[in-house]
């Protein structure tokens, strides 16, 4: 028997693990268990390509997991494949080969020693299971040697080689565990994180435990139902990892059940989009999009929908940076074959890999819904009803993808019912028209009577109706669809759009009249124009071009966003207005004054907002009526 000391950067690397970093202590099994699955692939590996004495080695690969529960509990993994001789086990289990390591270690803050992940990097899952166990065997047989190893250790400074005997190649790993560990010395913990972690890993797991059987109809003297024991070993893991098989050899039904089995769904998704990517990059997604939004959807909070695997090896479903966030209604798994095995969500941030896997699936995702929108209309509406929302989003937070995302958003119409593409109002305008009509600001029905629509209706105009609340927000980062200009009417520039020769609300002999209404209105409004837009409303209330909307006040102030101040609107007149004749005509300023403040008000109200004083604009409209 030989005792060696670990190298130093082990021994640290130890301490962080047991006292820092493994914070999720169970994904010990995980780890272990992708070991296991590793060193069989290498073994299948060899086998095929080996030229020496490996060729064609045969064997039925399988991992082994068994357990007691009395005294010192101790849970044990066992796999068939390659194996370590004594070299080996010295260098993988008693050194840490990434350079830099000592290096990397001492430079961690306090604060970096606290995530649970950075150990991940090294690829050095094993030591995990130290926090779990007081002390671990390691019986280890390599595949074509004669020799079995024993390695043991408790973790601290050293570890213990010396010759053991095998049957036949691989590797089992015993550990004692500590009595904070006892809880993984059960059968139903022990399926609980197999299922949860390695269901899906390509090697057959068994689980190895007596199971306990009860007669109620025979009882002991004391009353007690029999019992008798029977030894099992079962299979615990499905053994089939669904998106790596051939889309061919897959059912429909066989992907719905999935998605229905691992993503608590009870209706079946919409579509499922299954991609294999191979060259410099190699992962495979499976994307599910829910019949219904995820009930999170528009919290701060999500739950994200995407797990990552590596290799079949679960990683993680809890990292919002798998797809961009405007895409979190997505489900599926992402699994690649290049990414470490315990990459950290830093890494991810970070890593090239990733981010080529994550580029490529947000391309495929937006082109398979434009191939989708294009070939099958019926179901793209059942699409864009749940998810038409955060593709906005994706307007605002993806430029590299915008010109994609614009193809797929939606919009109400002020002459057509369902939804409207940008394309296809493009193709119904006018010949004569010169810009991409919107209106923001409320809902759907109050859009879509505001007077702002009366003249460009009477164009032949088409205008957009923008009722989602993040419209205003999202649409002002977008000026042009296809080289045509994005304008909003309810903002005061888009009435240049429509003045022609000859309009009374043009006519310079209305200055006076302006002026009037301006002076009567003081302060209540930034300005008063005459409007080209209207054709029997009054008055409405518009914008400035480059000041937000109330309905965009108010959701800034929601928002928790900066103070924007009292920022006022204009007031645009209908000169041919009965209304604004009788201010023209009238000599008596206060009459002129109460006239202007009710069309002002009134203007407002039809636009969603709630005048200032709702009571005086009651009591206005009353004395004007009595006399």
């Amino acid at each position: 028997m030989a005792t060696k000391k670990f190298k130093t950067e082990v021994t640290d690397l130890l301490q962080l693990i047991i006292h820092s970093l493994y914070s999720n202590r169970e994904i010990f099994l995980r780890e272990l268990i992708s070991n296991a699955s590793d060193a069989i692939d290498k073994l299948k590996y060899l086998s095929l390509v080996d030229d020496g004495a490996l060729k064609g080695f045969s064997f039925d690969p399988r991992i082994d997991i068994s357990f007691t529960e009395d005294g010192k509990r101790t849970l044990t993994i066992k796999d068939n494949g390659i194996g370590m001789n004594e070299e080996e086990l010295n260098g993988n289990l008693g050194t840490i080969a990434s350079s830099g390591t000592r290096k990397f270690l001492s430079s961690l803050t306090d604060e970096q020693k606290k995530d649970s992940n950075l150990i991940g990097q090294f690829g050095v899952g094993f030591y995990s299971a130290f926090m779990v166990a007081e002390k671990i065997e390691v019986i280890s047989r390599k595949a074509g040697e004669d020799k079995a190893w024993k390695w043991t250790s408790d973790g601290k400074s050293s570890y213990e080689i010396e010759e053991a005997q095998r049957d036949s190649q691989g590797t089992t790993i015993t550990l004692h565990l500590t009595e904070d560990g006892y809880t993984y010395a059960n059968r139903y913990e022990i399926e609980s994180l197999v299922k949860k972690y390695s269901d899906h890993i390509a090697y057959p797991i068994y689980l190895e435990y007596d199971k306990v059987n009860y007669n109620y109809e025979k009882k002991d003297e004391k009353g007690e139902p029999g019992k008798t024991s029977e030894h099992v070993i079962e299979q615990i893991n499905t053994c089939s990892a669904l998106w790596r098989r051939a889309k061919s050899e897959i059912k429909d039904e066989e992907y719905k059940e999935f998605y229905k089995n691992n993503y608590y769904d009870s209706e079946d998704p919409l579509f499922y989009i299954h991609t294999k990517a191979e060259g410099a990059t190699e992962y495979v997604t499976l994307f599910y999009i829910p019949a219904k939004a995820p009930f999170d959807m528009n919290y701060a909070d999500y739950r994200p929908g995407v797990k990552l695997y590596v290799k079949r090896v679960y990683i993680t479903d809890d990292d919002k940076t798998l797809l961009p966030t405007y895409l979190r209604f997505v489900r599926g798994i992402i699994d690649s074959e290049d990414l470490p095995l315990n990459v950290s969500r830093e890494i991810l941030q970070e890593n090239r890999v990733m981010a080529s896997i994550r580029n490529s699936s947000v391309k495929k995702l937006l082109s398979e819904f434009k191939k989708i929108s294009e070939n099958n209309p019926e179901l793209y509406d059942k699409f864009i009803k749940e998810y038409n929302r955060p593709l906005k989003e994706g307007l605002y937070s993806d430029y590299a993808n915008r010109d994609a995302l614009l193809e797929l958003v939606r919009y109400h119409s002020s002459s057509r019912d369902g939804y409207v593409s940008l394309k296809s109002y493009k193709e119904h305008m006018p010949s004569d028209q010169k810009a991409i009509y919107y209106l923001t600001g409320g809902k759907e029905e109050t859009l879509k009577s505001s007077p702002l629509l009366e003249a460009y209706k009477k164009k032949g105009y088409e205008v957009l109706i923008m009722d989602d609340d993040i419209d205003e927000i999202v649409i002002g980062s977008v000026y042009e669809y296809d080289k045509l200009p994005l304008k909003a009417i309810n903002k005061a520039g888009a009435m240049d759009d429509l003045k022609s020769e000859g309009d009374d609300n043009s006519s310079e002999e209305k200055k006076d009249l302006v002026e009037k209404i301006k002076k009567a209105l003081s302060d209540k409004v930034k300005d008063v124009r005459l409007s080209s837009r209207l054709v029997d409303t009054p008055a409405v209330v518009v914008n400035d071009d480059n000041d937000p909307s109330a309905q965009m006040q108010r959701l800034m102030k929601q928002m928790g966003g900066p103070d924007v101040g009292d920022i006022k609107p204009i007031l645009e007149i209908n000169a041919s207005s009965p209304l604004i004749r009788k201010i023209e005509e009238s000599q008596d300023d206060e009459y002129v004054r109460k006239l202007s403040e009710i069309v002002l008000s009134s203007a407002m109200l039809q636009e969603g907002i709630m005048p200032d004083d709702p009571v005086a604009y009651t009591r206005a409209i009353s004395e004007l009526l009595s006399k």
